[in-house]
């Protein structure tokens, strides 16, 4: 009978978050970045290798892409996004994939794929697009700085990303289409490098999405950080071989997200088990005392343990699963 009063109270507020956002998204919609304009991506088909030439190619031809965005946004009258695009495209950059349509859609590397022995995938959370894209990839840059020159890490903004405002944040459903992608993704990268180790780095909604792919990712390691669920209610669940981490800062907000699920005529509604739970099985690794957005601050105790991890070592102070 004690399970009835706690999946009551998880329905409460879970739909009391939904009315909120439901409130709020009328309020936001008219600034979608859906409404920006921007032409096709070429088709480049799919990454079958990594040699320094075809990646050379490669970002030459999704530089064009980029610059061709920002003269459709420029024209449109969006000065925001024409002015992130033209960082994009700055000479060194280097895109697998892009695509500006919507909120944009890329895949960026920092290092020298190549030859990178390890290969760190940040798949990010709620509110990430071309816009805010400069903030991602701060994160991804700070990750390598700590990390040697024989790992590469790729920024994957390779779906469309919730607003933290909206309905879509508090349901699985956006992941569920996200996936597949991720999926596809890593399944290129591991064909292109295949004696690479590889990570995935799922930060707040972005772990929803690893927790649908999971089962599809040949991957060495599958990290949660910021994590308010993976639509799953633990490892054994996510059908992975990878070991699956789990860290919290200690001020981030996302702790006090009710977890659970609940089946609704319209879809499902929550994200599933908090993955810190010992009854979820990952293993816990300490990110200090930051918030929602410092995981990949320079300095911080989670930027150490995350670069720990994709370099194959244990986090400092590592707390395995709790008793």
């Amino acid at each position: 009978m004690a399970s009835r009063p706690r999946g009551q109270r998880l329905l409460r507020t879970l739909l009391a978050a939904l009315v909120a956002a439901s409130v709020a998204v009328p309020v936001s919609g008219a600034a979608r970045p859906a409404a920006v304009p921007a032409p096709a991506p070429a088709d480049l088909g799919p990454l079958r290798s990594a040699t320094p030439g075809v990646l050379t190619a490669r970002y030459a031809a999704n530089r064009d892409g980029i610059r061709a965005a920002e003269r459709t946004a420029a024209g449109h009258g969006d000065r925001r996004r024409a002015a992130a695009l033209r960082a994009m495209a700055a000479p060194g950059r280097q895109f697998l994939a892009f695509d500006g349509r919507g909120g944009g859609r890329t895949t960026e590397v920092l290092g020298d794929l190549a030859r990178a022995e390890r290969i760190a995938v940040l798949v990010p959370g709620s509110d990430t697009s071309l816009d805010t894209y400069e903030r991602f990839r701060a994160g991804a840059r700070a990750l390598h700085h700590e990390l040697d020159d024989r790992t590469a890490v790729i920024a994957w903004l390779g779906y469309e990303t919730p607003g933290t405002l909206s309905t879509e944040v508090l349901t699985p459903a956006l992941a569920a289409d996200a996936a597949p992608r991720l999926v596809r993704f890593i399944g290129e990268l591991n064909k292109a490098r295949p004696t690479a180790r590889v990570s995935v780095l799922c930060h707040s909604y972005g772990s929803v999405v690893c927790g649908r792919a999971a089962p599809g990712l040949a991957v060495s390691d599958i990290v949660l950080y910021g994590s308010p669920g993976t639509g799953s209610d633990g490892v054994a669940a996510l059908r992975t071989r990878a070991t699956v981490w789990a860290g919290r800062g200690a001020t981030d907000w996302i702790a006090d997200v009710p977890h659970g699920q609940i089946p609704l005529p319209f879809g499902t509604l929550g994200l599933g088990e908090d993955p810190l739970t010992p009854a979820f099985g990952a293993r816990i690794f300490a990110a200090g005392s930051g918030g929602h957005s410092d995981y990949l601050r320079p300095g911080s105790v989670s930027l150490e343990n995350l670069a720990r991890i994709v370099s194959g070592r244990l986090p400092a102070e590592e707390r395995h699963r709790a008793a």
